[in-house]
């Protein structure tokens, strides 16, 4: 278990046991746990719609429908302190400055954050705003239940499948120590999560596959590899599918 609170911990805003001595090997141990972790994070999630949807309804409590939005929206950063997020924005401004790989790998661990960072992060968050507005209640516990488990499995498939672009770094732990064992051991994990809910769960999860293969073959081609903002970017972009899935397919399927 202690691998699975090291990666609650690193992965998240809970800490329930207090974990200060890591190791890369205690990182690459902890890889086949995030879709465990993503569990956690979605009865989170799964326990704040029911509160906005159904609790507090039948007790003639109706929150406005965008702030419910809002507060959902803002839930996964605040729960994973913005850690994937700064993946993803340190991702958009160096794969899109159109510089030298070294260039972009530069760009990607500097501090500073470009206009194609801010944009990007700006987009992604208007439209998960307008798929949250647009959900219909009956399949929103289930999304944003399967939301961060499928996007922290795609993380470990980024992780475990392509290699790792540069010669140091905190991502490197979870690709030097995490193998195939990890990926298995991840993929049961989420299935038995992910199928019981249902058929709309099945479709995110074929969509979120062939997407992490395209962005991670494409980020390949242009870095060499992916880095630990990569794996952050991954989990971001994936979420946003897995809620755009269930919309479009709600709509299809109905």
């Amino acid at each position: 278990m202690r691998a699975f609170f090291i990666g609650l911990q690193f992965l998240t805003r809970i800490s329930i046991v207090r974990q200060d001595n890591w190791t890369a090997e205690d990182f690459g141990r902890s890889v086949k746990f995030f879709p465990l972790i993503g569990a956690v994070l979605g009865a989170i999630y799964v326990t704040f719609a029911y509160a906005f949807y159904i609790f507090l309804p039948t007790r003639g409590i109706v929150l406005p429908m965008h702030l419910t939005a809002a507060i959902l929206l803002i839930l996964p950063p605040l729960m994973t302190g913005g850690l994937h997020c700064d993946g993803f924005m340190d991702t958009m401004d160096g794969v899109f400055s159109g510089r030298s790989r070294e260039r972009m790998l530069e760009i990607m661990k500097d501090s500073c954050t470009g206009s194609n960072a801010v944009f990007c992060f700006v987009v992604l968050m208007f439209l998960e705003f307008a798929v949250l507005l647009d959900m219909p209640k009956d399949v929103m516990v289930p999304a944003l239940f399967v939301m961060p488990v499928l996007a922290r499995m795609m993380m470990v498939v980024g992780i475990t499948l392509f290699p790792y672009a540069r010669p140091d770094g905190l991502g490197k732990a979870f690709a030097q120590y995490a193998g195939g064992g990890s990926l298995r051991f991840a993929a049961l994990c989420t299935l038995a999560l992910v199928f019981p809910m249902g058929e709309l769960a099945w479709i995110s999860l074929v969509i979120c596959a062939a997407f992490t293969f395209f962005f991670a073959n494409y980020v390949q081609k242009r870095l060499g590899g992916l880095t630990g903002d990569v794996y952050g970017a991954i989990t971001t972009l994936n979420e946003g599918f897995v809620l755009l899935s269930f919309l479009a397919g709600a709509s299809i399927l109905k």
